[in-house]
């Protein structure tokens, strides 16, 4: 069996894993649901919640990670064998998850490849160049969107993962997560010194309660949970890599800073640039408003093909990285459990992902691919790629991250965890009293919550 990796500096784990957490979920979704559900009411919810109930599952997931210093599987096995299977289906989750994310990510590729040579091809047309160029809408095969852009995102991500845990992912973070911020904040100071933001800037700044209802809180619940790439396992494996002497507590809310800080940081960049373009903001969903929306805002903008192109390097960079810690969860898992070595666990599985992902592709408008699924609504049978993302979103992570909280909470021993997050008393838990409250009762009700809506019963 190979040498197990470590992090080789707690920076390099703390850029890793709010790389993890960085997604694209935060630039091209959180703006939207900020907008449209009471602007810095809506923040004040979402930034509460992170720290409460996202910082109590994240600081869970790393605790049994360090315990036992083993992959998903292997670390819940070492707790309590009969809550092994958490591991395998976070595996399966990751899996899943990866199929179709490297795929988006390919898609984000292949615009900035537009951008950096002029743009001038998603001017022309944003909607057939999304629609019929990318995913196949007018019939003709998509091969850029559905073969070669996810091909070369995911080797990418398979050659970084190859490379090992400290010399490569590691590694890469360290560059590509200080170069997203400076990308954001050159976005940002874009975004707050054009033409017409004062009027977006007062729509976000302005704490409009009135907006918020049960549902806004939902949201705010699910993004935040969400947001953090809690439930499948990945920050159970980061934790793994960690020594015994790291102070988990500090880590966890530093990483859930940086989470934040980007969410907040886009917003108040491409809320004001939307906002001056006159774009329906709420309109088209999240990959409507970034791969089709914007294209109008960026034409009109000075230098606006240039920032554009900075735009979806951003949201390259963090797609990249997040990716890279999905497949990471699996390739542990693969090289640790199956004794198969890290270049053909990690080639191996993006090869199988990759496969499953051009179905996701195809399924969005080329061919009449279809799933299934149960909620409150009935049978019904939404195409494949919505589908997965259902499976993913709604079912399986936030029952793995309910399940954890549940087996650390109730079956485990908040004792034994607190032992461990204090690293065996070398850093004082101040906080035991709060997160044995939040893990064996706030946490898993408010998953709960998530599920509860997801499936639409509340």
């Amino acid at each position: 069996m190979e040498k197990r990796g470590q992090w080789a500096t707690n920076i390099g784990f703390i850029l890793a894993a709010a790389g993890s957490a960085v997604g694209l979920g935060n630039i091209w979704k959180f703006p939207r649901m900020a907008y449209g559900n009471g602007g810095s009411a809506f923040i004040l919810i979402y930034f509460l919640i992170v720290f409460l109930i996202g910082a109590t599952v994240m600081i869970t997931e790393f605790t049994v990670g360090r315990n036992a210093q083993k992959n998903a599987v292997g670390a819940l096995r070492t707790i309590d064998k009969k809550w092994t299977f958490i591991g395998g289906m976070g595996i399966l989750t990751g899996f899943i998850i990866l199929s179709y994310y490297s795929h988006v990510g390919g898609w984000v590729l292949k615009y900035c490849v537009a951008y950096l040579t002029g743009g001038s091809k998603v001017y022309a047309d944003p909607v057939n160049f999304f629609l019929e160029d990318i995913l196949g809408a007018g019939g003709v095969f998509p091969i850029e969107g559905a073969i070669i852009y996810p091909f070369i995102f995911i080797a990418i991500t398979a050659f970084v993962v190859i490379k090992g845990v400290s010399n490569g992912i590691e590694k890469l973070n360290k560059v590509l997560m200080p170069t997203l911020f400076i990308l954001l904040i050159l976005l940002f100071i874009r975004g707050i010194t054009i033409e017409g933001a004062s009027e977006g800037l007062k729509y976000l700044l302005y704490p409009d309660f009135s907006k918020v209802d049960a549902n806004v809180i939902l949201a705010a619940l699910g993004q935040a949970f969400f947001s953090l790439s809690l439930g499948m396992g990945v920050m159970c494996t980061y934790g793994s890599y960690l020594n015994k002497e790291e102070n988990l507590v500090k880590n966890t809310f530093m990483i859930c800073g940086l989470d934040t800080a980007v969410a907040l940081l886009a917003g108040f960049a491409m809320i004001p640039i939307a906002f001056a373009a006159g774009i329906a903001i709420t309109e088209g969903g999240n990959a409507g408003f970034a791969f089709i929306s914007l294209a109008s805002a960026f034409q009109a903008m000075p230098f606006g093909t240039a920032f554009g192109a900075l735009f979806y390097i951003l949201l390259l960079f963090a797609a990249i990285t997040s990716a890279i810690s999905i497949l990471e969860g699996t390739v542990a898992y693969v090289t640790e459990e199956l004794n198969i070595s890290r270049t053909i666990a990690a080639a191996g599985l993006s090869v199988i992902m990759f496969g499953i992902g051009i179905l996701y592709t195809l399924s969005q408008a080329y061919a009449n691919l279809k799933g299934i699924w149960l909620d409150a609504n009935g049978v019904s049978y939404p195409v494949l790629g919505d589908f997965m993302e259902f499976m993913t979103d709604k079912l399986l992570m936030p029952l793995g991250a309910l399940l954890f909280c549940i087996l650390v909470g109730w079956v485990w021993g908040v004792d034994k965890a607190a032992d461990e997050i204090s690293s065996h008393g070398r850093y004082p838990f101040k906080l035991k009293g709060i997160y044995t409250i939040m893990v064996k009762f706030v946490a898993p009700i408010a998953i709960i919550l998530i599920m509860l809506g997801g499936f639409g019963i509340i």
